[in-house]
């Protein structure tokens, strides 16, 4: 199968591109090259691509492929608040107009990256499932909402698009993100000695491996397609539903010497939910996450150390908000995070 995948250049399609084309799929990629030099360790081998913003995106970029996986976003809460229209552009309206294209180019199949984020206020105890109330609290979050009911608008006997509501992401890319809770707690712990939650650490997180992210992808291209069409599907284990407290822990247990510090001066976070994951495994029967917290907070800590990872970049150029702002003040993208000529 032939797939455009979309922010190929990214955290999560950088390990994403390996997984889809060992299972014997052409990858192609699409990526406005934003954060493509944010990488630790050694240099990813990249699947051929268009390096194109995804709002410039045309009917040729999606010519002759069989299937599109979108990643490419404005992702992350801090970095949509910042400036919420420009996720709007971006993320809402940019990527309806790619799956229209994709529609009309006879795309059959179009999975979509949403966010466990959707649930936002849930709260409490008990496990949402694909049909609970959607109650983002973000423009981030906002943004994967309206994108999942233009798509199920567009939804046909010729286009399945599928909504892949990721749990928090964790664990080593080649093309890292320092700005996710795990990656991050891991990355205060190797660099100050101390878990640090600004938090009161209650709110309950969903997390989910890279990797496993990848792997829930590929099994979802060639699902027969009465299983996934038009379907949204929590993607995660059970078992990774932590609160950020105990999170620190697993941290703590990782790295050597360190000890967590719940400073609560972000009081209670209004984003807590346990998910049920559970419906991707009865559509995919013998799918199942492999990484735990514990093993990725290992993982982490391994790569940290063996690639040597320093403050500076800890804290500019792996977290996408610094990163983006670095390349504002030099001139180099507009106030519209265009590449400037």
């Amino acid at each position: 199968m032939r797939v455009l995948l979309t922010g190929h250049q990214g955290y999560l399609g950088t390990v994403m591109a390996p997984v889809l084309a060992a299972a014997g799929h052409e990858v192609v990629g699409l990526d406005a090259g934003l954060f493509a030099d944010c990488v630790l360790g050694p240099a990813p081998a990249d699947p051929p691509g268009h390096r194109v913003d995804l709002r410039d995106v045309t009917a040729e970029h999606v010519a002759g492929v069989d299937a599109v996986i979108h990643l490419a976003a404005l992702s992350n809460d801090p970095l949509g608040s910042l400036a919420p229209e420009l996720t709007y552009d971006i993320n809402h309206r940019a990527s309806v107009r790619l799956a229209r294209l994709a529609r009309d180019a006879g795309v059959r199949r179009f999975l979509y990256a949403s966010t466990c984020s959707v649930y936002g206020a849930a709260g409490g105890d008990d496990l949402v499932a694909e049909d609970a109330p959607l109650r983002p609290v973000t423009p981030y979050a906002e943004s994967k909402v309206r994108v999942e009911d233009d798509l199920h608008v567009l939804a046909d006997g010729d286009f399945t698009p599928v909504y892949m509501r990721n749990a928090t992401a964790f664990g080593y890319s080649p093309r890292l993100r320092a700005d996710i809770v795990l990656n991050n707690l891991v990355g205060h712990a190797l660099l100050s000695g101390e878990v640090l939650v600004l938090s009161d650490g209650t709110p309950w997180r969903p997390l989910v491996h890279a990797a496993d992210i990848a792997r829930a992808f590929t099994a979802a291209l060639t699902a027969p397609r009465e299983a996934v069409h038009d379907r949204a599907f929590n993607i995660g284990s059970e078992a990774n539903n932590v609160t950020v407290a105990e999170i620190a822990g697993q941290v703590a247990e990782a790295v050597d010497g360190a000890k967590v510090v719940i400073t609560g001066e972000t009081g209670a976070d209004p984003r807590s939910y346990r998910v049920d994951f559970s419906r991707f495994r009865a559509a995919i029967p013998g799918f199942d996450c492999e990484w735990t917290v514990k093993r990725g907070a290992l993982e982490l800590a391994d790569a940290y150390g063996r690639y040597k990872l320093t403050r500076e970049d800890f804290e500019r150029r792996f977290t996408r908000l610094a990163v983006l702002r670095a390349a504002s003040d030099a001139g180099a993208v507009d106030d519209t995070l265009r590449w400037r000529p």
